[in-house]
């Protein structure tokens, strides 16, 4: 859990694309709590998540997403976990707050989701600021969405987009002018670099191995990367791929746990002395110029995080960033995708 931990702290909808390279202090957050979580990625478009209390059944998830810049609505969708005994999900349930019925949302099958019309939205704003009940009901079973920590992530999202004392604010409203809302910001545009079209890795002499690992062992000072550090014979997994004109990426397993493991992948020279720079030390897969991590929240896999990294012709560009929301049991993979970083890859020929 520590690994994903790490891979959850990184550094869209109406931005306009930009030649630019994704910088470190474009602004991003995440934040968490109690049955509620929050990711603003850096267009500052932002996504708040809520669930079900742990201890009720069934469970279900609701999304509200809102660009950033003046006068932008709220968007939400609501998505049923699947039915613990195989039973078929309604294509519609009645949504109602404190008993008072606000019609009904119609649930999409395949996904299990639906999305609230606006009126439903306006009505569940005070519900979840103030303690209602919330829910939606087909036949004899309702889901629910615990309104414990909204006000401390929708008041975290009214702040992270310049909100907060504006009347389009979802908690702390006033007569601010709209026109202070912070704008949206554009989405990185990274043009792809060209790469080898064979991932195979390289056959190495027992003198080239050994020469990779000394030049190695310096990058992962203060990292988590203890096999490089200290490799064991019988575990060697160092592969090295020739990539791109002059450079080799190199890999190695960096650490494992229970039902993870994160390599480490370095770009290097591709002579003696190498010169090796990492790029990431929790990778999980390469192919054709990128780099994915995916590292899973518990070993039923209803949660992870993931990220990617592309190679633009001079290093590795880290292109997003991303978790799929609580390990709450709703759908294998997760149930939402909750960037906090989001690029555009244009890759050559296209």
């Amino acid at each position: 859990m520590r690994k994903l931990l790490l891979l959850l702290l990184p550094a869209c909808a109406s931005a306009t694309l930009v030649h630019a390279y994704p910088r470190s202090d474009l602004p991003s957050v995440s934040f968490e709590y109690k049955d509620w979580q929050l990711a603003c990625d850096n267009t500052r478009t932002c996504r708040a998540a809520g669930y079900t209390a742990d201890d009720r059944r069934p469970q279900a998830t609701l999304l509200l997403s809102r660009a950033a810049g003046p006068r932008q609505a709220l968007q939400a969708q609501l998505q049923l976990a699947a039915s613990q005994d195989q039973t078929a999900l309604p294509g519609a349930v009645e949504m109602s707050i404190g008993g008072k019925t606000l019609g009904s949302v119609r649930i999409e099958r395949r996904s299990r989701t639906g999305v609230l019309s606006p009126a439903q939205v306006t009505a569940l704003l005070p519900a979840l600021l103030g303690n209602g009940a919330i829910a939606w009901t087909r036949d004899k079973t309702s889901w629910t969405i615990s309104t414990t920590g909204a006000t401390a992530v929708l008041l975290k999202m009214d702040e992270f987009q310049g909100r907060l004392d504006t009347p389009g604010a979802l908690v702390r409203k006033g007569s601010r002018s709209e026109a202070a809302v912070l704008p949206a910001l554009l989405v990185p545009l990274i043009h792809a670099g060209p790469v080898t079209q064979g991932d195979a890795p390289m056959r190495l002499t027992p003198h080239t191995r050994q020469a990779i690992f000394t030049a190695l062992r310096p990058t992962v000072a203060g990292q988590d990367c203890d096999v490089v550090t200290a490799p064991d014979p019988q575990h060697d997994r160092l592969e090295v791929r020739a990539f791109a004109a002059g450079k080799l990426l190199i890999s190695h397993r960096c650490w494992s746990g229970a039902y993870n493991e994160g390599k480490g992948y370095w770009v290097a020279d591709a002579q003696p002395p190498y010169d090796p720079v990492l790029v990431t030390n929790k990778g999980s897969t390469y192919a054709k110029g990128s780099i994915l991590s995916t590292q899973l929240g518990r070993g039923v896999g209803d949660c992870a995080a993931r990220a990617t990294w592309t190679w633009d012709g001079r290093s590795f560009a880290h292109t997003s960033d991303l978790t799929t929301g609580m390990c709450r049991g709703i759908k294998a993979g997760g149930a939402w995708d909750l960037p906090t970083l989001v690029t555009k890859i244009q890759r050559r020929g296209k």
